[in-house]
């Protein structure tokens, strides 16, 4: 790398301490929220065209979520492993190692690509049933997953190659790898469900296909660019052999992620055996409601992805005091913005449930289990918040213990039992009743760290130079 680059990255880096903070938020969440809009259209648009064939085919790709959420935590827990481990190369200008763990990209995607593939395509209905899928939608959620099986290498590579980039500081070209993506799939999707034109009809496999190429366009331009000139890396095919040293070191970071996001496909495994009990129709109505809820979350991943990079570097430079008023302004910010959600979802629950599907008889328990669903949205923004800035401050196994709190203490066993007592109404109740609990946990841990923190006497070390926290924004994003 050139040194006016290394530059470029120290300066970007440094930013972090000085900038100001409702924009500095802004800057560093905005490229996430667009790729999470984008990741997210993919299976927006795939439920609103499948919402016009049937709310079994909605079902059907319901019950793929939970091996979805395994490909995706693999992905994750690679790509931050390698995040972390090449931004650490970049700061000691060690440009060989730096592409060697790049490269190790393509053999990781390729490993868990063939490792994924084979159940997915080779044995779909014995998946689909393990997954929960009841009897009347376990052939269209096996013909999903066949056509999906494929497309699973792309998945993990642009989820694995972001991180890569963005350990260079490049956030917008995966975003625009990401858009391109989903428009392709929005696209096609119509094309291959309904059989315009030349396409041939297919139904659920048509999305899932659409899918897959729309993946690959986006995972071939990623590699392009990777491979290419277009990036601060420069892969020569030595770098791409798999280096199990490298490995090991991407893991140590990584697989507390992919553990932390598999304790969601665990809880998502529970929703489904427990929905396909009461049929076909409520499954479809809990993925609905799930996938409204992950819009409405967009923005908080964003003000998550924004504020991790702060804390650590506050952390790092000792600056406490603009460290908490970050922690301060992200909690601030998701608690405005989950609340207008959470207003504009109560008040229009059966619209906006009737975008991806109008049957009266899923409307019957799509709309008051979304009102129950999303009672206590507001509250997981601050406990996201808090989560991450227990990461920030190097305290990994802490924050996973966090989410392990409400994802596996709290929400899976209520899933369980409360169905038990009080029927269709128990699965709704038990997504707000873990997030109360789990917000709880958090806040009370937060401010332990916060108190801790103050009696230990580093505050008093603080570099003099520290600059003055800014008032909490009294909008969304603050002034400027």
């Amino acid at each position: 790398m050139k040194t006016d680059e290394f530059g470029d990255l120290q300066e970007t880096t440094a930013r972090l301490g000085t900038e100001r903070l409702s924009k500095l938020f802004l800057r560093l969440g905005t490229p996430s929220m667009v790729s999470m809009l984008a990741m997210s259209l993919y299976i927006l648009a795939d439920t609103f065209w499948l919402g016009r064939v049937s709310y079994e085919a909605i079902a059907a790709i319901t019950i793929t979520f939970p091996f979805y959420i395994v490909i995706f935590a693999i992905g994750l827990g690679s790509g931050i492993g390698a995040n972390a481990l090449a931004s650490r190369r970049f700061g000691e200008r060690n440009i060989e190692a730096t592409n060697r763990v790049a490269g190790q990209v393509f053999p990781l995607t390729a490993i868990f690509g063939i490792i994924f593939i084979i159940p997915s395509v080779f044995f779909a209905r014995p998946l689909a049933a393990l997954l929960g899928a009841p009897p009347d939608v376990i052939g269209p959620t096996a013909e999903y997953l066949i056509y999906f099986g494929w497309g699973i290498p792309f998945i993990l590579f642009r989820v694995i190659a972001r991180n890569v980039f963005h350990a260079a500081g490049e956030t917008v070209k995966p975003m625009i790898f990401y858009v391109i993506g989903a428009v392709v799939n929005a696209v096609l999707d119509p094309f291959l469900i309904f059989g315009w034109g030349p396409f041939p009809e297919m139904g659920i496999g048509g999305a899932a296909l659409a899918t897959t190429i729309s993946g690959g366009l986006a995972a071939a331009i990623g590699c392009y660019y990777l491979l290419g000139s277009k990036s601060v890396y420069r892969l020569k095919l030595h770098h791409l052999k798999l280096d199990l040293s490298i490995i090991k070191q991407i893991y140590r970071v990584g697989l507390p992620e992919s553990l932390m996001d598999l304790t969601e496909a665990v809880v998502f495994l529970g929703f489904n055996q427990v929905m396909a009990g009461f049929g076909s129709v409520a499954l479809a109505a809990v993925g609905i409601a799930f996938r409204i809820a992950d819009l409405a979350f967009i923005p908080i991943i964003g003000l998550a992805h924004a504020l991790l990079p702060i804390v650590g570097f506050c952390f790092g430079a000792r600056l406490w005091g603009r460290l908490w008023a970050a922690v301060r302004h992200g909690t601030l910010i998701s608690v405005v913005v989950l609340a207008v959600v959470t207003v504009l979802l109560e008040i229009f629950a059966p619209q906006v449930i009737g975008i991806f599907n109008k049957s009266p008889e899923l409307l019957a328990i799509a709309v008051p289990g979304m009102r129950i669903f999303i009672a206590a949205l507001i509250l997981i923004g601050p406990a996201i918040m808090f989560i991450i800035t227990f990461q920030g401050l190097s305290k990994g196994w802490t924050a996973i213990c966090l989410s392990l709190v409400r994802q596996l203490a709290l929400l899976l066993p209520a899933v369980l039992i409360l169905p038990r007592f009080m029927g269709l109404n128990g699965v709704w109740l038990a997504l707000p009743i873990s997030d109360v609990g789990g917000a709880i946990v958090a806040a009370l841990w937060i401010y332990r760290e916060y108190r801790l923190q103050k009696r230990s006497g580093v505050w008093e070390n603080a570099p003099v130079t520290e600059p003055i926290p800014e008032p909490l924004p009294t909008d969304p994003y603050g002034p400027g």
